[in-house]
């Protein structure tokens, strides 16, 4: 006995919405969870070299400033009287070194123009190497 011979065999049917939905869902997912790294700088390789660390110090001329205008070199008073006169201070101080390096002390309260002064100096006796010395707060 066959009592489904009348009746019209359904199909089986798969519902897509729900499957593209839980697609999208997931893509959404991966969007914002994914990190694109992007390079800005330039790709490139440095070249090596084996070299010892160097032991000679250079020659170091200490130029100080206090807040009243007057300097020292090394620890001596010097009268500043121009920028040349003082250049040829420093000359004297550095006793032949080629290239020190002039380190300048200014107090906070020294003007601009006496640090001015000093770097300018420097520069007539040729001397291109200048630091400047701080400390830390306390």
């Amino acid at each position: 006995m066959n009592f489904r011979r009348g009746r019209a065999r359904d199909e089986p049917e798969i519902n897509l919405i729900p499957l593209i939905d839980i697609l999208i869902v997931v893509l959404i997912f991966l969007f914002l969870t994914t990190t694109y790294s992007r390079f800005a700088e330039l790709q490139i390789n440095l070249p090596e070299a084996a070299a010892t660390k160097s032991t000679e110090r250079p020659e170091v001329l200490s130029v100080a400033v206090d807040s009243s205008g007057k300097y020292a070199i090394n620890g001596a008073a010097v009268p500043f009287g121009n920028t040349q006169n003082f250049a040829l201070k420093l000359r004297e101080a550095a006793k032949g070194v080629k290239e020190p390096v002039i380190a300048i002390s200014a107090d906070a309260a020294a003007t601009h123009q006496s640090v001015i002064n000093v770097m300018e100096s420097a520069r007539l006796a040729g001397y291109s190497h200048i630091s400047f010395t701080t400390q830390t707060k306390r």
